[in-house]
């Protein structure tokens, strides 16, 4: 197993527990950019949830991930194929998509390779969606400490990456016909321990845990317990962001 398939095989059913999903409106902005839409492809589908939303709209869906782990926890569909593929080099069939998503996993790739397969792979009009989402938020007595939590886990590893995300996608190359999206939003009500299984599936703190033998969450949730009380429920919301594309005329 390659460290790129180790850095998010190991917290596998974290992120299929935990992680956020993406709006509504974020799909609808999307689908009326479409001309059609009979096949899409999820890149870096993790555990297939942008994949499972697609099915509902499409003829054919193809996700890949390198992780064989993480996709088992993929929700399975009759129209969707996973493949067990890296995206720059995915395996699938020329000029074939109407829209190719990516979400939460662009700043892992090599660009030049990966837009290089996007413009093979998809069809005459279709649309790239490089999707991620910001640090999660509270209130502003919560969220000094999360942060603390996430300076800590990326400072060490993973901070190159983690830039892109910090600017929601504005600083990476983009070589596409742009089209302006809007910030979204999306909010939940999460228990403590819920919000302590997201912080457990951050690649950067199984890292810690791996090589140092020390996870740093520990500490933030006995802070966060003594902040918030007997409190129960928090409303925690996720900026969602967009960079949206035509990929040829």
């Amino acid at each position: 197993m390659s460290s790129s398939e180790k850095r998010f095989s190991k917290q596998a059913d974290l992120y299929s527990k935990y992680r956020p999903d993406y709006p509504e409106e974020l799909y609808s902005f999307i689908f009326e950019h479409l001309d059609e839409k009979k096949t899409a492809w999820d890149c870096a589908t993790g555990s297939g949830q942008i994949a499972g939303y697609l099915a509902n709209h499409f003829d054919q869906v193809f996700a890949n991930d390198i992780s064989e782990e993480q996709l088992s926890y993929a929700p399975q569909k009759s129209n969707i194929t996973y493949l067990n593929t890296p995206a720059e080099h995915s395996g699938l069939p020329s000029n074939t998509f109407n829209l190719i998503t990516i979400a939460q996993a662009v700043h892992w790739l090599n660009f030049d390779r990966f837009y290089d397969e996007v413009r093979r792979t998809a069809r005459k009009n279709a649309l790239l969606a490089v999707v991620g989402y910001g640090m999660v938020r509270v209130s502003k007595t919560v969220n000094p400490i999360i942060d603390e939590l996430y300076e800590e886990a990326f400072r060490q590893y993973f901070n190159e990456n983690r830039r892109y995300l910090d600017e929601h996608y504005k600083n990476i190359p983009f070589p596409f016909n742009e089209i302006s999206a809007p910030d979204f939003e999306i909010t939940y009500q999460w228990s403590l321990d819920h919000l302590e299984g997201y912080f457990n599936s951050w690649s950067a703190v199984q890292k810690m845990k791996s090589e140092l033998d020390k996870n740093p969450v520990d500490k933030t949730i006995k802070h966060l317990q003594q902040k918030l009380g007997s409190q129960e429920s928090l409303e925690v919301s996720f900026p969602v962001f967009m960079r949206l594309g035509k990929i040829a005329e």
